[in-house]
């Protein structure tokens, strides 16, 4: 419904423009209606001679008189995305045409790795694997079945800390972890499945629910083997789960509060060696699922890091623990590739892992890349540049500032790399802190936050915003358009219908700043506070952090320092690293944000309880020394995603995921700016990466790709940097 509100406007002598003044009157002069003091309403000017009459009046005034009108404060219609060239259909498939378990009648390995096995250093191939592989069909190949040989190059930017991965450490990302560790089930290639929106089996093979739907049942691989040789069973799930992820001493990215429901912990059971359960203190906690992923349940081997662990050994503390699987040395996995060699800041050798227990439908051990080379350097943007100079396989193109140059190079002739667009799930916006108390030192900081968490702030921030413009500043042309913010554009979950839309605005902006008490008392051009709000009545002036990682948030921040000055309010732009950014997060010490938004916003059912402040931990709204002091459409939230993550039929998900998406836009919980796309660009040598795959869905490209499937013909091999070798660890 659309909503007007009539809005007292002061003018200050010497600083109205004439010209936009008397624009404005012509354009507006058949629907604005003007009041005076005593309520009288003079008929509106019906010729531009009266406009311009009235325009040159208002324009002498030099005591502030206010001149009313009615502003238009209703949402308007969220736009359709337009079409780009490079973007291919998804090819979706039911699960028992992208893969399977079961045993196979013979298998196959590369050449050079059955030498290996004469020379006694490797056992057989089927002794290798497990009783019944899983098996990659080739109804799910984009490319069908491969050949072995081959080199994948690629590039982290994040510093190797080790390979404890369920102790917190960070292996490099980039890819890195995705190649050399596995979980319990696979959520990265779900954007395919057409029968279900649940992770793919990887090494739990299967699952079942009890009838009430407090139990889940896991059958793991039965014969699977660690990159040493190792055994993997139910004792690796256990000490996974009791001493990494329940431990509060261990920094496991996914701790116990993510398993607690209701105030009440996830019990695990062990079975046998191959099956366990987890018993949930409330009946069919679906998400429960991708709590299993490759985001979250880091396996651990409990033959190499239980005897290692402060609870099983004395002489060792927490801090020694998670420094125990160092990055010079070859950690035991269950990966497709294992890091066999690493310089500090210069590189990275992953090598097949012959113990992978996955094959082809043919038989043929996984993966048909014999080595994975990561670069390492200071910025992801080198990432880019890498594969533009031809030295790099593979760049995500998630910085559009990069874009125009990349699509520039992979139009030459002598490109070795094509690019391909995904959904629009790469978002931007402005978030602002609600908290009440934490990070708030005095009246000042105390009256920021009230003042943020009265909606026709949020809105007119909102209003203030040049989307479009926005948007095109940064890369013309269909790639980014403006965005108001909830779930983006290219989740499956999205409606357009629930999209409220406060878009570029800027009366509609001043008169709810009119409304909220501000106005340019001392003459500076610079809005001041209301003394009822803040006693100094000083001016307003905001303070914005942005990130020196991603430009893009500093040309959001660049765009709201003019937008918003042009109605009064004065923001200063702090350009922070990822790490600063995160300690002030913490701290609660900021005011505004410019953020990259994460995958929360296209595939929410993976990370529900980051939709909104279920958590105290909430970014935007965390608990202080005080408790929180929620809005009263959040409690609404709450209960909507509360529902939502243990809602297991996929419709009415999608209904409450509508209405979230209705009050998240309603309300202006955050400011969204602009939706883009990712782009990959990938070397055209690779075989079998999945038509329209995304960069950034429920993963990252390499756990999308199924790197295991991934080859290259012969004639397209390039050198491999350390060919024959494969992970050989000490004897002890």
């Amino acid at each position: 419904m659309s909503r007007k509100r009539t809005t007292a406007r002061s003018t200050q002598a010497g600083t109205t423009n004439t010209f936009l003044t008397l624009s404005l009157l012509i354009v507006l002069s058949m629907i604005i209606n003007a009041c005076g003091p005593g309520g009288d309403e003079p008929a509106a000017s019906d010729t531009q001679e009266e406009a311009a009459a009235a325009a040159e009046s208002t324009d002498s005034e030099s005591g502030g008189e206010e001149a009313a009108m009615e502003v238009d404060l209703s949402p308007s219609i969220y736009p359709e995305p337009q079409l780009i060239m490079g973007s291919r259909a998804v090819q979706k498939l039911s699960l028992d045409q992208i893969l399977t378990y079961k045993a196979l009648d013979s298998y196959n390995e590369p050449d050079w790795v059955s030498d290996l096995v004469a020379d006694g250093l490797l056992p057989p191939v089927e002794e290798r694997l497990p009783v019944e592989p899983r098996v990659v069909l080739e109804s799910g190949m984009a490319d069908g079945i491969g050949v072995y040989g081959g080199v994948w190059r690629d590039f982290s930017a994040c510093p190797t800390e080790g390979f404890n991965r369920g102790a917190g450490q960070s292996a490099g990302w980039f890819g890195i972890e995705a190649a050399a560790f596995a979980s319990l089930l696979k959520s990265g290639p779900i954007y395919r499945r057409s029968d279900s929106l649940e992770p793919l089996p990887y090494l739990a093979k299967s699952w079942e629910w009890s009838e009430d739907g407090f139990e889940l049942t896991m059958h793991l691989l039965e014969g699977a083997k660690w990159s040493d040789g190792h055994p993997f069973t139910t004792e690796d799930v256990l000490f996974t789960w009791e001493d990494m992820i329940v431990d509060k001493n261990v920094q496991s990215p996914k701790g116990a509060s993510a398993w607690m429901f209701n105030d009440e912990m996830t019990q695990l059971e062990v079975i046998d060696d191959f099956t366990f359960k987890f018993v949930f203190p409330v009946a069919f906690p679906v998400q429960a699922l991708f709590q299993m992923d490759e985001s979250d349940f880091h396996i651990s081997p409990a033959h190499i890091l239980k005897p290692l662990h402060p609870k099983h050994n004395d002489a060792m503390d927490y801090v020694d623990f998670e420094a125990s699987m160092p990055p010079n040395k070859v950690p035991v996995v269950l990966g497709p590739f294992v890091p066999v060699e690493y310089i500090t800041d210069e590189l990275m050798i992953l090598r097949r892992n012959p113990y992978f227990w996955g094959v082809d439908e043919a038989g043929n051990q996984l993966p048909y890349l014999d080595e994975v080379v990561f670069e390492k350097g200071p910025s992801g943007v080198g990432r880019t540049l890498s594969t533009l100079a031809g030295s790099a396989d593979h760049s995500n193109l998630e910085n559009p500032s990069t874009f125009v140059e990349t699509l520039k190079r992979a139009e030459e002739d002598d490109a070795h790399f094509y690019v391909e667009w995904g959904p629009e799930v790469l978002g931007f916006s402005i978030k602002m802190n609600l908290s009440t108390s934490l990070g708030v030192k005095d009246d000042r900081d105390a009256a920021v936050r009230e003042l943020f968490r009265d909606v026709r702030f949020r809105k007119a921030v909102s209003f203030a915003l040049d989307r479009e413009g926005i948007a095109q500043s940064i890369l013309r042309g269909p790639f980014l358009r403006g965005w108001a913010g909830g779930l983006f554009p290219g989740s499956s979950y999205f409606d357009r219908d629930t999209v409220a839309y406060f878009n570029n605005n800027p009366e509609a902006a001043a008169a709810l700043l009119a409304e909220l008490g501000f106005e340019d008392t001392d003459g500076d051009s610079i809005l001041n506070w209301p003394t009822e709000r803040l006693a100094s009545g000083e001016n307003l002036v905001l303070a914005l952090v942005t990130s020196e990682d991603a430009e893009e948030t500093q040309t959001v921040g660049d765009a709201a320092v003019t937008l918003l000055g042009d109605l009064g309010v004065q923001i200063n732009v702090r350009p922070l690293n990822s790490a600063a950014r995160r300690e002030m997060t913490e701290a609660g010490e900021w005011e505004m944000k410019v953020d990259r938004d994460g995958q929360v916003y296209a595939v929410p059912f993976t990370r529900c309880t980051d939709l909104g402040p279920v958590t105290k931990e909430y970014h935007f709204h965390r608990e202080g020394s005080e408790p929180r002091e929620l809005l009263d459409f959040e409690q609404d939230l709450i209960d909507i995603i509360e529902a939502f993550c243990v809602e297991p039929d996929t419709d009415a998900r999608k209904e409450l995921m509508a209405e979230y998406n209705r009050l998240t836009t309603e309300n202006v919980y955050f400011v969204g700016v602009f939706i883009g796309r990712y782009g990959l660009a990938a070397a055209k040598r690779f075989k079998n990466v999945p038509a329209g795959m995304p960069v950034f869905m429920y993963q990252w490209t390499w756990d999308n790709v199924m790197s295991e499937q991934v080859w290259v013909g012969p004639a397209e091999q390039i050198d491999q940097l350390r060919p024959g070798v494969i992970p050989t660890y000490d004897s002890e």
